[in-house]
């Protein structure tokens, strides 16, 4: 036993080297060891009518399964191996252009996923055993080692991989479909700045078309959306959640059309204008993306050069954030006293730089830890994706990369807040959500929601005449917390303006509107009761993130048992024993 676990241990270090000829050796070592522990236990299998004999047969047959799946994985991948970054040296991959090496990449991608039916089910198998071990008869403690904690976190973590797996595996079978093998498609692309955040996650500032075939990339435009604005020549009234707060406002822009917190509503909402653009194209899906993508893409690959400025993720002291988020604001928000044309323009040129970058260097030096800050960035949605086939939105929606507003079998908490005011002012103000959920005598649950607003910046200067660069100003928020449909509103606190209540997205929602000054900060409470028939089922809760928003934090209780506390970069699915 002491041998695997150590053998276990040493595979975490050798994948993380991305060698793919050490990570066969190495596996093959541990599945030989592990035959012979299974071989040796299989003495005691005859006792299985005793509960821990029955649990440790099932441990090691659940091993047995997942040492399997991790041999056909590495198994698949070991022909395109230096496809993905697990290469040393140079191959013929390698050696390839950029966009041959792409389009390579692709046309194989059916056959590394040409195992994943098998590998599911063993993961699968395994998943089954590890249900049938009972944490709850084992110590808490032996001696100062926890147990039951430990083998409850393991089949939690097993769990969650296993769902992972299963959920994504009708996306990953469609990736060739997905990059255009056989028929080309056409994706959009919208930037957003979450520092101006928005309900899908920031004000939609640039946009690029490009298209897909065969692993062969042609990006037909990168621009500005305000060209896409003018390309409309009538545009409609404003609608209300505009108007509610800006009574001055009277036209409906492309530009705020991500008004709602379901990124596929936003889409039909944006759509809407989109069809009487000049611009339009039919397009197959849309990805949207926040500034985050850009930091993290930057890290990887380090400071790139676009129309003669230089774009870093370092700090910079002018707005304490990465440099590349001042040095965009700089160059698209500051006024200037001459034309600047397609001057949002800039991030889509960024970006295909960026991306070509990518592609242009050895994968085994860049590919692994792009992909794995991109799947931390679709799991945080500071990438968003929509699909016009139902089948692959479907699928992107139960792995958590759709934006939706989930429809959710028990208790559910949203808190979308949108910036009105016209600055950047999500690069100074935090957000904390506090949830106090109390259950009464008569079986009645009430919850408090309190959202914290603190901004400890002064204020920038916004003079235009002078040429200011407002990023920090008075903070005007929309706030709309999304509650399970029919609660009752018992007290709306910290609203400047009037609080409605409505439904919306099989949801009833609680609105209002407040300001944050500069060096300043301000409380929204928020108190309901949830329906009658929630109440047995109020011990579990959906609590959604936002798309778009960095650094907040949340707080959970239930029954005065403290569920979370932490850092809100996910969506989170709490329990309450």
């Amino acid at each position: 036993m002491d041998v695997v676990m150590a053998q276990g241990k040493e595979l975490k270090s050798v994948f993380s080297k991305n060698d793919i000829d050490l990570l066969n050796t190495k596996f093959e070592e541990l599945s030989v060891s592990y035959q012979a522990l299974k071989k040796e236990s299989e003495s005691i299998y005859w006792l299985s009518f005793i509960p821990y004999v029955a649990d440790y047969k099932n441990g090691i047959e659940a091993g047995e399964y997942v040492i399997r799946a991790g041999k056909d994985t590495i198994s698949a991948i070991t022909p395109y191996a230096d496809m993905i970054g697990f290469r040393k040296g140079k191959g013929a991959f390698v050696e390839k252009s950029a966009e041959d090496r792409l389009q390579t990449a692709i046309l194989t991608l059916d056959k590394v996923l040409s195992k994943i039916d098998s590998i599911s089910e063993d993961i699968k198998q395994a998943e089954l055993r590890l249900d049938k071990i009972d944490a709850e008869r084992y110590p808490v403690k032996i001696g100062n080692t926890p147990l039951r904690a430990q083998i409850e976190n393991i089949k939690e973590q097993f769990k969650g991989m296993t769902s992972l797996f299963v959920d994504a595996k009708p996306l990953v079978k469609n990736l060739p479909v997905i990059f255009g093998k056989d028929k080309e498609k056409t994706y959009l692309i919208l930037f957003q700045n979450d520092k101006e955040r928005r309900a899908t996650g920031g004000f939609l500032t640039a946009y690029a078309v490009f298209k897909i075939k065969d692993g062969k990339i042609t990006v037909d435009k990168s621009k500005d959306i305000y060209s896409l604005d003018d390309s409309i020549s009538k545009h409609p009234a404003a609608p209300k959640e505009i108007t509610t707060y800006f009574p001055s406002i009277s036209t409906f822009y492309i530009r705020d059309s991500n008004l709602s917190p379901d990124f596929p509503t936003s889409v039909e909402l944006f759509n809407s204008l989109y069809k009487n653009s000049g611009e339009k194209v039919n397009y197959d899906g849309v990805i949207a993306l926040d500034t985050q993508v850009l930091v993290d893409m930057l890290e990887v690959f380090g400071d790139t050069e676009v129309r003669g400025i230089n774009f870093s993720a370092k700090v910079d002291k002018r707005c304490n954030c990465p440099s590349v988020i001042y040095k965009l604001l700089d160059e698209i928000d500051r006024p200037v006293n001459y034309i600047k044309t397609d001057r949002k323009g800039i991030l889509g040129d960024l970006m295909y730089e960026l991306f070509y970058k990518a592609i242009r260097y050895s994968p085994s030096k860049y590919w692994g830890t792009l992909v794995q800050q991109m799947f931390g960035n679709l799991q945080q949605k500071h990438i968003v994706l929509y699909f016009t086939d139902k089948d692959l939105e479907a699928a992107v929606d139960k792995l958590g990369f759709a934006g939706t507003v989930k429809i959710y079998n028990g208790d559910y908490l949203n808190v979308n807040n949108v910036n009105f005011s016209g600055a950047k002012t999500n690069l100074f103000v935090t957000e904390a959500i506090t949830s106090v959920t109390k259950t009464n005598d008569n079986g009645k649950v009430s919850r408090e929601v309190t959202v914290d607003f603190k901004n400890p910046y002064p204020a920038s200067d916004c003079n235009l005449e002078r040429g200011g660069l407002c990023l920090n100003a008075i903070h005007k928020n929309w706030i709309r917390v999304y509650v399970p449909k029919g609660s009752e509103l018992v007290s709306f606190t910290g609203s400047t303006k009037k609080v409605q209540t409505y439904d919306d997205l099989g949801k009833t929602v609680f609105e209002g509107f407040l300001e944050v000054p500069t060096q300043g900060m301000a409380k929204v409470i928020v108190k309901y009761t949830l329906p009658t028939d929630l109440n047995q089922a109020a011990s579990k809760i959906l609590i959604q993130k936002q798309p778009g928003v960095l650094n907040q934090k949340l707080k959970v209780t239930i029954d005065d048992k403290k569920l979370f506390d932490g850092a809100f970069e996910v969506d989170q699915e709490l329990k309450a024993k």
